[in-house]
């Protein structure tokens, strides 16, 4: 395996939209995905109404790499062996002691199923995406609730849960105005969605006219993608890419088969017939990489085309594509953004009159940093019998070297950059901090006394 990366040695360049090209104002879009689901729940299932108000800093709560352990009401944060580094019962973090009498220092029941990354069963949900997150914090809150009236010892929820999402973001919504997120957003764009920065578009640019092909593979349906392309790129956002997926229905895109996961044509964002083959650059809905490849292969003229995929999500854009399709990933991390040593100085800089009217409600620290869970990245094992406390990666952490080439913050924090420039890769070497650019989290460095641990 080469040791440095390049996009100059790739083909084609492909983008996930949501919290990639299209980035979201997060405490904003939070609230919002947090009122639909609870609204949900309360109106529709008769929960208690208390799930309504939010207090202003519980969105702390919300960390991705969560797993919910849903039978037991609770929420873990787990190292990369599988043991539980810190664990929440609703709301309420557990103390070390509970932690040890209710998973001991062995590997998580579930760890071999969720380290395979099949996240979706009944038993447990991982939160890796934040489209999902502000539900982690609902989740708690019903679990407090029913703890409250019930005094539950076993929990029975999930399937209105399930519910409340695909109310809110099923494939109809948007053009039924129903739910709460699709007409919010709708009617507040520039309350929810950042405008993709000049110097992305310039990239985007740059990267076309150096003569490679580039995709865009949303899970989002087409009315809602033509909703955030125009708002953050603008009425010309089709000439950015050869081809447009929508509705892909990540993870299955890169794991399923034509004959599971046909492409579609889309008219008037309807889906039509499914089409045998993929043979021309265009829009398309669902899909499989199997046709997509052969599609690549016909344009690029070559019989093995490298293949970039930029995402956010672990479980549904980097683990699939490089495990199913052995294409390199870059991994949109924001979470690199709430370390000290990583945020751009010119965010930092940029005088008031220039920033959204927006941006003045947002949270002091960006709500991906949480005190109660403490870094993404590492975390204290408590030494047993007055052993002294070890300091450990954990597995969300594990998970970006193992199937990422390169993790950044935003794409912005690349888009100045040569397109022949080289990027370590994370499996150049042993170093666990290799692939991060511009440079790891400071929770990763040696000798780093890192206040985010506690």
């Amino acid at each position: 395996m080469q040791q440095h990366f390049s996009l100059a040695e790739c083909d084609v360049v492909g983008f996930d939209l949501d919290h990639t090209l299209c980035r979201y104002h997060l405490p904003q879009s939070a609230r919002l995905i947090y009122d639909s689901f609870a609204q949900y729940l309360v109106t529709e299932k008769g929960y208690d109404e208390d799930l309504l108000t939010l207090a202003p800093d519980s969105l702390d709560f919300c960390c991705k790499g969560l797993v919910f352990d849903i039978e037991e009401g609770n929420f873990l944060k787990l190292a990369e062996n599988g043991t539980v580094l810190r664990a929440s019962h609703g709301t309420r973090s557990m103390t070390f002691e509970e932690i040890l009498e209710i998973y001991g220092r062995k590997e998580w029941k579930h760890f071999n199923t969720v380290s395979g990354m099949v996240s979706r069963t009944a038993k447990y949900y991982l939160y890796d995406n934040y489209f999902d997150l502000p539900g982690a914090l609902l989740c708690a809150r019903v679990v407090d609730s029913l703890d409250q009236h019930d005094g539950q010892k076993k929990y029975d929820f999930w399937k209105d849960m399930v519910a409340a999402i695909q109310h809110n973001y099923k494939i109809s919504a948007f053009k039924e105005d129903c739910g709460m997120y699709f007409p919010e957003v709708k009617n507040h764009p520039d309350k929810y969605l950042q405008r993709c920065p000049e110097s992305v578009k310039k990239w985007l640019k740059q990267l076309k006219n150096a003569g490679k092909i580039l995709l865009l593979i949303t899970s989002s349906h087409s009315d809602y993608c033509r909703l955030l392309c125009e708002h953050v790129l603008g009425n010309d956002f089709e000439e950015y890419f050869d081809i447009l997926i929508t509705n892909a229905l990540k993870p299955g895109f890169f794991s399923h088969t034509p004959n599971q996961r046909p492409f579609r044509t889309l008219e008037n964002d309807e889906e039509q017939e499914a089409l045998l083959s993929l043979d021309k650059p265009g829009w398309y809905s669902q899909g499989n990489a199997i046709q997509l490849y052969d599609l690549l292969k016909k344009m690029t003229g070559k019989l093995d085309p490298k293949v970039v995929y930029f995402g956010d999500s672990m479980h549904s854009d980097i683990f699939p594509a490089h495990h199913y399709s052995n294409w390199e990933t870059v991994f949109i991390l924001e979470e690199l953004l709430g370390d000290k040593g990583t945020v751009p100085a010119k965010a930092e800089s940029e005088p008031l009159e220039k920033k959204g009217k927006y941006e003045g409600d947002q949270l002091k620290v960006p709500y991906f940093v949480s005190k109660q869970w403490g870094s993404f990245f590492m975390d204290r094992l408590p030494g047993l019998e007055n052993a002294e406390e070890t300091l450990v990666h954990t597995w969300s952490c594990k998970c970006i070297s193992t199937y990422s080439t390169i993790a950044i913050p935003s794409l912005e924090a690349i888009a100045d950059l040569p397109l022949d420039y080289r990027f370590t890769r994370f499996s150049s070497n042993s170093s666990a901090t290799a692939g991060y650019y511009p440079s790891p989290p400071r929770a990763l460095l040696p000798n780093e006394d890192s206040e985010m641990m506690k």
